[in-house]
């Protein structure tokens, strides 16, 4: 291990994680949340600016974070993902000298004797490796033009040491119950841990891109690199050249007079393929690894004049049959606004805990389904706030106690689908994922309708068990009120007084610390070190119980 970068990405996350918990849980609760809000912009640009010099400088695991934060412009503000946009093409190349001495250890040769040209300049400079133009001595599947994909040095230990670190601050994060109890920690840093060794296997790599090939064959618009074998190891990958327009570049996209608006869908709906019928997709979808590419008039099949090029697959995700009927199951329950659908899709993919209140549940589904159904993204990011915080505090009960969880076998498809939907809405801002998903939906339904007779069944199953079940139910109901004894179950008065019991206790530990803190400070300017320093430990105890308040019977 690296101990010094080990100590560096600990102390840096440290710092950050005390600022925000001072920043935007103390002092709001000292009422001074105009000074938070006031100050929060700036505060998180810098945030910004610090972790991209730190991921810049470092590169390894660091970049892969900072390419996810940067694209899920939908989510993060811009603060954030505009000073994170060029870390995407920001990473400091290695020396050429160590590159070639890799590449010639793995391939057994010289680069001469391997290509007939070899561009000493790297293409591009990604976190795990780079990439270097070459020729090949003839063509291969009818190319000659490829580029060469070569490890950086010593990569393994450094990920071992970056992925330590993030261990570290996952046990942090652990003790904050509000993450710890709706995540398993431990397993999601396992299977990011997988998923990034996986990554720096080449082999591996070339035989996912080919099988991406595979899927998409019969699919015309979408292109993938073929592998050159004779030139492959574990640590060099050698791939057809088929770089283009960066998906992000707008302006050439539009100078090509192709339609950024179609690019969005075609993205979208190969995605829907990947997820829902493939069972087997690219998740890393991040601008350096997606490329618009035009077609020339006199080659032009199908009415395509540009392609959707997919390139870079060491990191890719398997559905499992069980996972993606979940996930299908989420399709019909959205394209359809059914939220009972959608609340056994939850159950199915295990995101609900088994105790949450799903009729509760189903009650928020069906308002957000009224309230933002069928809106585009661009009539989403004008949805008054007020209208948010009418919706917040109607279903307050639930956002407090939040009864979902992340499983660990999701934690690369929700990466991917947060990317996705930040790259969708900045090539079109009026991208409608409602309307997207809807023709999907209508295929999937007609498959499970004309395919499954078991369908049909089950459907007519629920409705006659209901109509027969209906006058013993009212005949129960109007016996009870006869007898006056009908009672309403109200479980949430419980959980409304354990959280009044809750808010008490921290205002309480709020006035303590605020009390020592402040004397510690009047202590400090009147030259008291000794008591001031007293004090200003003490005033740790409540702030601690303020972040942590662990469980109270």
């Amino acid at each position: 291990m690296l101990r010094s970068r080990y100590r560096r990405i600990t102390f840096f996350f440290a710092r950050v994680f005390i600022g925000l918990i001072f920043w935007e849980l103390v002092l709001p609760f000292l009422r001074f949340r105009n000074l938070t809000t006031q100050t929060r912009k700036d505060r998180l640009r810098k945030i910004a600016v610090q972790f991209r010099s730190l991921a810049t400088d470092m590169g390894g695991v660091m970049i892969k974070v900072g390419q996810f934060l940067s694209s899920r412009v939908d989510v993060l503000p811009e603060e954030i993902t505009k000073e994170l946009a060029d870390l995407q093409d920001e990473v400091a190349p290695e020396n050429f000298e160590d590159i070639r001495q890799i590449a010639e250890t793995e391939l057994g040769a010289s680069l001469s004797e391997c290509f007939l040209e070899f561009d000493p300049e790297p293409l591009a400079a990604a976190s795990l490796g780079q990439v270097h133009r070459a020729k090949l001595h003839k063509p291969v599947n009818g190319f000659d033009q490829v580029v060469v994909k070569v490890q950086r040095p010593n990569i393994e230990t450094i990920i071992q040491t970056d992925l330590a670190a993030l261990e570290t601050v996952g046990r942090w994060i652990r003790r904050f119950r509000p993450i710890s109890k709706r995540a398993n920690v431990p397993a999601l840093l396992k299977e990011f841990s997988d998923i990034t060794f996986e990554e720096i296997d080449y082999l591996a790599e070339g035989e996912n891109a080919e099988t991406f090939a595979a899927n998409f064959k019969d699919r015309p618009g979408v292109k993938v690199p073929k592998v050159v074998w004779a030139h492959t190891t574990k640590r060099v990958l050698t791939l057809e050249n088929v770089l283009a327009i960066k998906i992000t570049d707008y302006e050439s996209i539009a100078a090509a007079g192709i339609s950024k608006a179609e690019v969005a869908q075609r993205l979208f709906e190969t995605y829907l393929q990947q997820i829902f019928e493939d069972g087997f997709f690219h998740a890393d979808p991040h601008p350096g690894n997606l490329f618009v590419t035009p077609v020339p008039n006199e080659i032009e099949s199908s009415k395509q004049n540009w392609t959707l090029t997919f390139v870079d697959f060491g990191m890719v995700g398997k559905v499992s049959p069980n996972l993606r009927a979940g996930l299908r199951e989420m399709a019909i329950g959205i394209g359809t606004q059914n939220p009972d659908r959608v609340i056994n899709s939850f159950q199915m993919l295990g995101v609900l805990f088994p105790e949450a209140d799903t009729e509760r549940i189903k009650e928020l589904i069906v308002s957000e389904f009224e309230r933002f159904g069928g809106k585009s993204m661009a009539e989403l990011q004008q949805i008054q706030f007020d209208e948010m915080r009418e919706l917040a505090i109607e279903y307050r009960d639930l956002i407090v106690d939040m009864p979902f969880q992340m499983p660990a076998k999701l934690l690369f498809f929700f990466r991917c689908v947060g990317i996705l939907s930040g790259m969708c809405t900045g090539l079109n801002p009026d991208f409608n994922a409602w309307k997207g998903i809807e023709p999907y939906t209508k295929k999937i339904i007609a498959e499970e309708t004309t395919k499954n007779w078991h369908y049909w069944l089950q459907e007519l199953g629920t409705y006659g068990l209901t109509i027969i079940r209906l006058p013993r139910r009212l005949d129960t109901v109007l016996n009870k009120m006869e007898r006056g004894d009908m009672a309403v179950n109200t479980p949430s008065l419980n959980q409304y007084a354990a959280r009044i019991e809750k808010s008490t206790r921290r205002i309480t530990n709020a006035v303590v610390f605020a009390v020592l803190f402040f004397s510690a400070v009047q202590l400090y300017l009147a030259e008291e070190l000794t008591f001031g320093m007293i004090l200003l430990i003490g005033s740790i105890i409540p702030l601690w119980r303020i972040i942590f308040p662990g469980r109270r019977t």
